[in-house]
């Protein structure tokens, strides 16, 4: 290695839940060589698995194994090997899936603006309009959705729910996932409230090889996914969020009261006292989501200063001995092997 240069350390990280059929397709495609990453090395999340998962990605190669007892869900596991990652000194970490839905060799599209410091997050776009496999309902949903988070975490993701995506060190160490469902909409929402380098590139995608197992119908995974949406912008923008649904609500008891007051004038208020009650309710509604606001302000401000804590913590605890502090160290139930 050149003097003065950077040893770049790349870990891919693939979830898996009963991938034993598939995870050989998606181990055949990952990338064994990228330019500027001096070495490239492969964990899987099992997620509690009840077939021979784990086997397979030891017989495949693997490196690491990060392991649940129990199925946990998606965002857990995420949030395992980003922890897992992070302890093996990963200096990006690349997270993709094991139904070999994406192209491995757009993993270095990925790597490329983060390795350029040009980015801290990547995400990448697939051709959701070109996806023979996706319904015209789901694409159009998709891109809604996408839009949605947009606006939430005023960035410009296209593709807000692709789970192909690369996170530098430094990035990955601030990461929080509250909800229990899924990764992808919250840590945009908050990667974009933190001001933080989110970038987009087109990536492809291979024929589908499983039905997906995140939703069981289109209507759950817009319920679900709006829920995560609401949540996350409540708790990283809350006084825009309570802010501005306030104010709905109070200029629509100002519009009643101003109608109650024309009627009023013109002799008929006695017959629209209902009016006046509904006005004064929206109007105190509104008031006093407003201050929920304003109190939910002060909550975030402390929780940046908590998640400021938290990352020098995690800091001292990764870049201590990262190479020593293996997932084995972890005293916790979900026991990690490394190979």
């Amino acid at each position: 290695m050149e003097k003065g240069k950077k040893y770049m350390k790349l870990i891919i990280q693939v979830p898996c839940y009963n991938e034993e059929k598939t995870l050989e397709l998606a181990y055949n495609d990952l990338p064994r060589h990228i330019d500027g990453i001096d070495t490239i090395e492969y964990l899987i999340i099992n997620d509690g698995s009840k077939d021979k998962t784990v086997q397979r990605a030891r017989e495949l190669g693997f490196h690491h194994v990060v392991s649940f007892r129990r199925n946990k869900g998606l965002a857990r596991g995420f949030m395992a090997g980003l922890d897992a990652c992070l302890r093996l000194g990963a200096d990006i970490i690349v997270n993709t899936d094991a139904d070999n839905q994406y192209c491995g060799e757009d993993i270095e599209k990925l790597v490329r603006p983060i390795l350029d410091r040009k980015a801290d997050m990547v995400i990448g776009e697939r051709p959701i309009d070109e996806t023979e496999h996706f319904s015209w309902k789901k694409k159009k949903f998709q891109h809604l959705g996408s839009w949605v988070v947009r606006v939430a975490s005023n960035t410009d993701v296209p593709d807000a729910p692709s789970g192909f995506r690369a996170y530098s060190r430094e990035t990955a160490m601030r990461m929080n996932v509250v909800n229990e469902y899924t990764y992808t909409l919250e840590t945009i929402i908050q990667a974009g409230q933190s001001k933080m380098a989110v970038a987009s590139v087109p990536i492809r995608t291979n024929p589908e090889t499983r039905p997906s197992r995140l939703f069981s119908s289109m209507w759950r995974y817009m319920k679900r996914s709006a829920s995560v949406i609401i949540r996350s912008t409540a708790m990283y923008r809350p006084l825009h969020f309570f802010g501005v649904l306030g104010t709905i609500l109070f200029l629509l008891g100002v519009a009643v009261g101003v109608r109650f007051l024309v009627y009023f004038c013109m002799g008929g208020g006695h017959g629209h006292v209902q009016s006046l009650i509904l006005a004064s309710s929206l109007m105190m509604i509104g008031f006093q989501t407003i201050t929920i606001g304003l109190l939910g302000d002060t909550v975030a401000a402390n929780r940046k200063l908590l998640e400021d804590v938290q990352y020098h913590v995690r800091k001292m605890d990764y870049d201590d001995h990262p190479e020593a502090k293996t997932p084995d160290d972890k005293p916790l139930p979900e026991q990690a092997e490394q190979k």
